[in-house]
């Protein structure tokens, strides 16, 4: 039976079948992520990079991408284009702009509309997310409640990187922002689209932030914590 210690990541490229690794495994606890697609019986290799696992049984495959697919469920983050009727136009980085409606935010109604302007930057979950349909946003979960999604208002900084940088940012395993948490109050947004958005107390605050986010991107636990040390030591002054 496949498990943590007799996987190892390897590399992959498209076409590859990987469904000797389930022969054995029970199915029902095999989630095939990114880069994975199932063909009949078998299970294929979508795109080229580094095929990795983590329990209890999610197969993806790693790669440096920038281009984001639209995935149901996932947050992101998201810039207003335009208005158009009861929907905002809003652009996710895919090829085609998400549509959000103005009731899909935390106690909105016909009469009570939220404060939205073409500009804004929103973070949202992805509702409908098909090849065949437009991505569709809302700024709630599943209770009805804004649960720290919607407007990103009061300034802040937003940037891009690539997904798998994102994808390292939000590991368990990553030590980047309890290190960072340690010595500097700050907010963050993180986009599975690639876009970050930062604010700190002060703009010299989050600018430092930023830039610790992007050169995180092949640090190690103890390459970031010795980076955060330094970062903490210019911003006392030292």
């Amino acid at each position: 039976m496949t498990n943590a210690a007799q996987f190892k990541p390897r590399v992959s490229i498209p076409g590859d079948s990987i469904g000797d690794l389930f022969i054995e495994a029970d199915k029902s606890t095999v989630v095939l992520g990114p880069g994975l697609r199932r063909e009949g019986d078998d299970v294929v290799v979508s795109k080229a990079g580094v095929l990795r696992r983590r329990d209890p049984g999610w197969y993806w495959v790693d790669s440096h991408q920038k281009r984001y697919v639209p995935t149901r469920g996932e947050n992101v983050i998201g810039v207003v284009l335009a208005k158009a009727g009861d929907t905002f136009k809003v652009d996710i980085g895919t090829s085609e702009a998400a549509s959000l409606s103005y009731l899909a935010f935390e106690g909105a109604t016909k009469k009570n509309r939220p404060n939205v302007q073409v500009g804004d930057i929103v973070y949202a979950k992805q509702l409908v997310a098909s090849r065949d349909m437009e991505p569709e946003l809302v700024c709630v979960d599943s209770y009805g409640k804004k649960a720290g999604l919607g407007v990103l208002a009061g300034g802040g900084f937003m940037f891009q990187l690539p997904l798998h940088t994102v994808r390292k940012l939000l590991s368990p395993k990553s030590v980047l922002l309890s290190t960072l948490g340690k010595h500097m109050v700050f907010e963050i947004a993180v986009g599975m689209n690639g876009r970050i958005w930062v604010r700190a107390r002060t703009a010299k605050e989050t600018i430092c932030l930023a830039n610790a986010v992007e050169c995180a991107e092949f640090m190690n636990n103890e390459q970031i914590e010795n980076m955060c040390n330094k970062l903490f030591d210019v911003l006392a002054g030292f």
